[in-house]
């Protein structure tokens, strides 16, 4: 198989968080690697990667990373392939990694979810490659209704819950 996303994380500390990125990955059978690459420890490492993503067949970078969290954005630099930045909650409630990631200069764009949001991160990648392959939008699409359905059940199963002062 060949890779279609990686998801690359700052320290391999940040794999509780990016294993929801993965499992989403693998409900929707995306071929994908990981990697822990550090924009200030390895960065020989993030270039040589960044720089060869594409030609190895990725289509989507997830790069996840805690508070300078500059590893997005350093992969953004030198690639043009879609990067979503994920900030990890680890020092400041993780707002100093979140900041890192939205505050891109203009011309490196890094899409960036919610801190810890790898979960999205990871729906979000299945998205955009989607857009160039009907059978993933069409799971994806079924994937959208389904959690339509858990709500309406969830609203109906909240008829039963009873209070003294509850009206509905």
């Amino acid at each position: 198989m060949t890779p279609k996303v990686s998801i690359i994380m700052g320290s391999t500390s940040d794999l509780p968080i990016m294993e929801k990125a993965a499992k989403v990955l693998d409900e929707f059978e995306i071929p994908f690697e990981m990697s822990a690459l550090s924009a200030h420890r390895t960065p020989d490492e993030v270039a040589e990667f960044a720089k060869g993503a594409e030609e190895r067949g990725i289509k989507v970078i997830i790069a996840a990373a805690g508070m300078a969290a500059h590893l997005g954005g350093v992969i953004a630099s030198m690639t043009t392939l879609p990067v979503i930045g994920v900030p990890i909650k680890s020092s400041l409630d993780g707002m100093d990694a979140l900041l890192a990631i939205v505050q891109m200069p203009p011309g490196i764009p890094v899409a960036t979810v919610a801190i810890n949001g790898a979960m999205n991160a990871a729906l979000l990648a299945v998205q955009m490659l989607a857009i160039g392959d009907k059978q993933l939008a069409e799971k994806f699409a079924a994937y959208k209704n389904d959690l339509k359905k858990k709500i309406v059940k969830a609203n109906e199963e909240l008829k039963e819950v009873s209070f003294k002062f509850k009206t509905n």
